[in-house]
This record gives C-alpha cells, structure tokens and sequence, in this order.
C-alpha cells in the first residue's frame, strides 16, 4: 500500500525521485499520466494494467467511455526507474497539471498522485475543512 506524502523537486531533465519507500512498488516499472483534480498520477505497472482493464471494460461506443480512454491513456507515459529511483515526467504532462518544480508525492493506496506543491496546500485545506460531511455523505451512499 502507498501512503504518505513527501517534498520533492522536479529536476531541469523533467526527472523525479521517487521517495525512497514506494521504490520497490515500481522496481516492474511506472506509468505516469493525468489524475484527477488537477494533479498527475504514477501506478506501478501492474497497477495500471488493473485500471486499464476495468477503464477497457466499459462499452467504448458510449461517449463517455471514449472520453475517459483518452483522457488516461493518450498522455500516458511508461517509465522505470534508474538507479537513484528517478522517472521522468514529459513535459506535456507537467505543463498540464501546472507543474513547474516543486512537488509534493502522495500514496493514495495504489498509485503516487504528483500534486505542485501550492495546489496540494489548496486541496488539503479543502479537505480538512469538509472530511466529516465528506465521510457522512459517502457512508449514506453505502447504506
């Protein structure tokens, strides 16, 4: 499982240093593209081999399916790690999330989510401030 999150730079060759503790999860490789909410997601590649399949699973004459399929997997990039657990994000992906070199890492259990530092501070004020009703509203979904 990835949890925690952790400061770090992009470097002028668009590489990140994975934390030290998720390395192992991508020793089989990485595949960095769009998340959602404005940041960018990593999944070890067997990780993203599940989300594709469950993505591939869903009727791609439905507009909505297609859209989705685009939106993960035309920008997606496969990397592995070099020896200092470095992978290399291109540039069309940093530029999308508004990404310039201050990063903040996050395990969000199967996957990193690469946040700029700035806005991940936005999104962690907004939710601290709504989790309760967040969890509330979710738990009544469930029922």
């Amino acid at each position: 499982m990835l949890l925690g999150q952790y400061d770090h730079t992009i470097d002028d060759k668009n590489r990140l240093t994975l934390p030290a503790r998720f390395r192992q999860s991508f020793a089989g490789g990485a595949v960095v593209t769009r998340g959602m909410d404005g940041c960018l997601v990593v999944y070890p590649r067997e990780q993203w081999t599940r989300l594709a399949d469950a993505v591939r699973s869903h009727d791609s004459f439905k507009t909505d399916s297609r859209r989705m399929q685009r939106f993960f997997f035309a920008a997606a990039a496969e990397d592995s790690p070099d020896k200092q657990g470095r992978i290399v994000v291109p540039s069309a992906l940093l530029e999308t999330a508004g990404i310039d070199r201050e990063v903040v890492v996050a395990g969000v259990l199967d996957h990193l989510e690469i946040w700029d530092r700035g806005a991940w501070r936005q999104e962690m004020q907004l939710v601290e401030g709504s989790a309760e009703d967040v969890a509330q509203r979710l738990a009544t979904t469930r029922d």
